[in-house]
């Protein structure tokens, strides 16, 4: 898509310059707004044409069987989608009779443009009618990042080439017709007409529509009020049915002379308050917006943004490309979670329904390390929404005879949604993504409290659950069998290298936090004895290795499969998934995502450099990356272990995976993981950002051991770290540390401590790459990122 002419490359915005129909679904989810609470798809205010309409509520789903052809115990019996809400941004226009359709009349011009810094989605149009008028039409809008129910639009018409009556409809829709995808199991299941209306109204300027659903039991609420400026002939006015509530303005124009609609919309849902409760929260939040106003709304947003920026921005010299795509990760990461609290995640965030609005693994493994050090304020909340999934968690593990939780592989609510086995329930490695996820939200930010309390329940739970998961053989060594790691073309194994390594840190953080607050431990049930079996657990945990390989085993026994027929697999073929039987993809070696690397990256003091080069080369010639979350570790382990041209290759195709559309499906909504990615490919890849504790084991110290591509000049960074904000600005042979403010600080360059002071920044020299034969991918998987001859190093300017 990036590379298509109508966009184009600048660093703090995402520009469209005329409209591609050929790529309206995938710029609806690019230019989609959000600020994890309300989402809004980046659809054409006219409401057509669209790729797939969409207005979420974070958390607002509905249920549906699951149906088996032959049931088992233990299979969830439902599954949930996130579903499509009352969409509030749309606004019908007729030019003297004729619809505003860009499929229709003539499009003389069309810009839309997505400013990071503002958060405002901007739009202009001239557009010449069936009839022969021409009207320029703008819009603004944005999510609201301090008003956290709230969106708002701009609306505004106006004559070119002489005296026209215009009719503005501006509505809340709920139920709109949604299209249908069929053979990509990423994508969402359709759910017809999921809201059952319970109340409309439209008097005024004012407008509201409330639904339930039926199987969730949720209630939905959507409330508008406009502000309307005209000419003196501007009329209006109000009418509702049970699925549209509509404002109708009309107005005689002349050049000159516009007709102007601010909107303003919040949203509302809840499980268990009333009818009148909902409804009266909608009428107030959107009061409120209009007591602010437009020009209100937009200084706090771009307040919030330039505050985030702060504390966020990556700075890239030599990839115009990957400055632009980086900061548009950044954006979209942290819409998908400022204001979710206490919400799950969604894979997708609120950009669309692919995978039906589920969370993942991903989101503790991937989004939270990036905002643990760029928007702490969020990582809280989305932990907490963890928390809340305690009691089905524990449910699950007591139907799967375990001990603690077992938190579901794929959810919105807590409930487990994924009907097959391998790649659900068997990937347990979620719950140590979350402990783990919480361990370092502490050691970063020094949240006690949250230590104390949430984040000491999850810790427990979690190390109950691999304790009971796990078993001592006659040697005394602990495995964990029956098990999927992240890789999914490899499941139900024994002794799953990334899932015993994390289960390891997961046990010892957990008798260690259980150490530091013992009345709180005893308040669980959590006694000396139960902690020294987790310690035994974790000091004799299954490592598997092959000695004649001289290579770790992504899982025991995994390096005597059958190697995968890479040659004779064409590249059409690809993702495997979509074309070979599982039972033929788990009995080969074949990787689909990053598995043993990420244990590396996550666990790097389980192996030595050594291990880390022999390892990387030999699950490089197996890994095809039929997964978005692939790239960006591989991206940290080949900057690591020296490939440093084949690090900025997997960066690019991590920072391009939607901006380019590289898997097919942007359409359903953004890689959020992925986006994420791109920040850790540069920050934890180039900047080699890595985190240790100190002597007493609870200080956020971190290591770095940067180095750059030739493709790079330069690559800055911010971290926050407990009150602190430290800046690290690598170039070629140097790299900058300053620390620009808050309490000294003690970081690692290359191995050597060094002590940093406010404003006395540092520089140290990087010390050369080693040297090594490039590692071999399968043949025709390649990494699709960024070649260096390719690139352009002229950055646009701001």
């Amino acid at each position: 898509m990036i590379t298509h002419p109508s966009f184009t490359v600048e660093p703090w915005c995402l520009r469209e310059t005329e409209l591609n129909l050929d790529v309206l679904a995938q710029s609806e989810s690019v230019f989609a707004l959000s600020n994890g609470h309300v989402g809004w798809r980046g659809n054409l205010e006219e409401g057509e044409p669209h790729g797939l309409p969409g207005a979420y509520l974070n958390g607002v789903h509905e249920r549906h069987p699951l149906p088996y052809a032959e049931a088992g115990y233990g299979y969830p019996e439902s599954g949930q989608t996130m579903i499509n809400v009352t969409d509030g941004k749309i606004f019908r226009l007729l030019v003297d009779d004729h619809p505003y359709d860009l499929r229709y009349g003539r499009l003389v011009a069309h810009e839309r443009v997505l400013d990071f810094r503002s958060g405002i989605l901007s739009r202009t149009a001239r557009w010449t009618s069936p009839g022969g008028r021409t009207v320029r039409i703008s819009t603004r809008r944005l999510v609201s990042f301090t008003q956290r129910s709230v969106a708002a639009v701009v609306y505004e018409v106006e004559p070119v080439d002489g005296p026209t009556t215009v009719a503005v409809q501006s509505e809340l829709v709920a139920n709109a017709q949604l299209p249908r995808f069929e053979g990509d199991p990423r994508v969402a299941a359709a759910i017809e007409s999921p809201l059952v209306p319970e109340e409309n109204f439209a008097q005024d300027t004012r407008l509201r529509l409330v639904h339930r659903t039926d199987r969730s039991a949720l209630r939905v609420a959507a409330a508008a009020d406009h502000l309307v400026e005209g000419p003196q002939s501007t009329r209006w006015t109000a009418q509702c049915e049970a699925d549209v509530s509509r404002l109708t303005v009309t107005a005689d124009l002349v050049p000159g002379q516009p007709l102007r609609l601010v909107k303003f919309v919040a949203y509302g849902w809840s499980g268990e308050r009333s009818l009148p409760a909902v409804h009266d929260q909608v009428d107030a939040a959107v009061a409120a917006a209009v007591s602010t106003g437009w020009d209100g709304l937009a200084t706090a947003q771009r307040s919030y943004l330039d505050r985030f920026w702060a504390g966020a921005d990556v700075e890239v010299e030599g990839s115009a490309r990957i400055q632009q795509a980086v900061r548009f990760a950044l954006f979209h990461v942290l819409q998908a979670a400022a204001r979710g609290e206490n919400r799950a995640l969604p894979a997708k965030g609120l950009t669309g329904t692919g995978y039906d609005g589920h969370c993942f693994w991903d989101t503790e493994s991937y989004v939270l390390p990036v905002l643990t050090f760029t928007a702490p304020e969020a990582v809280a909340p989305a932990l907490r929404a963890r928390h809340r999934m305690l009691p089905a968690a524990r449910e699950r593990a007591r139907q799967l005879g375990l001990a603690g939780a077992a938190f579901p592989w794929r959810t919105i609510d807590g409930a487990e949604c994924s009907a097959y086995w391998p790649a659900g329930t068997a990937a347990f490695h979620i719950n140590a993504a979350i402990a783990i996820a919480a361990d370092r939200y502490v050691l970063a930010t020094g949240d006690e409290d949250f230590e104390r309390g949430e984040g000491l329940e999850l810790l427990v739970d979690t190390a109950r659950l691999w304790r009971s998961l796990g078993h001592h053989d006659a040697e005394g060594v602990f495995h964990i069998d029956g098990v999927t790691g992240p890789d999914e073309y490899s499941a139900i194994n024994r002794d799953n290298l990334y899932t015993n390594l994390m289960a390891r840190q997961n046990l010892i953080s957990a008798a260690d936090t259980v150490a530091r607050h013992p009345e709180r431990a005893a308040e669980l049930g959590v006694d000396d004895e139960e902690t020294a079996a987790w310690r035994d657990a974790a000091t004799r945990m299954a490592v598997p290795y092959n000695h004649a390989l001289g290579v770790h085993e992504q899982s025991a026994g995994f390096t005597s499969l059958q190697r995968w027929d890479f040659e004779a697999t064409p590249p059409e073929n690809y993702p495997l998934l979509l074309h070979y039987p599982y039972f033929d993809l788990y009995r080969k070696q074949v990787v689909k995502q990053a598995d043993l690397v990420l244990a590396m990256m996550e666990c790097p003091d389980a192996f030595s450099d050594e291990q880390k080069a022999r390892n990387f080369a030999y699950y490089e010639a197996l890994t095809v990356r039929d997964s978005s979350l692939s790239a960006c570790f591989q991206a940290v382990l080949a900057a690591e272990t020296g490939h440093l041209r084949l690090a900025y290759a997997y960066l690019g195709e991590a920072a391009l995976m939607d901006l380019e559309d590289l898997e097919h499906n942007t359409r359903d909504g953004l890689h959020i993981a992925s986006l994420a990615g791109t920040w850790i490919a540069l920050v934890a890849g180039f900047g080699g950002l890595r985190r240790y504790g100190g002597d007493d084991g609870r200080q956020a110290l971190l290591a770095f051991a940067p180095r750059l591509p030739e493709a790079l000049s330069r690559v800055a960074f911010t971290l926050l770290v407990r009150g602190r904000r430290l800046k690290v600005d690598v170039g070629p042979s140097r790299v900058r540390y300053h620390l620009e403010e808050g309490e000294p600080l003690v970081v690692l360059h290359h191995g050597e401590p060094t002590s940093l002071t406010p404003d006395a920044p540092v520089d140290r020299p990087m010390p050369p790459a080693p040297v090594l034969p490039e590692p071999q991918q399968p043949p025709g998987r390649r990494p699709v990122g960024l070649p260096v001859e390719e690139e352009d190093r002229a950055a646009t300017p701001e």
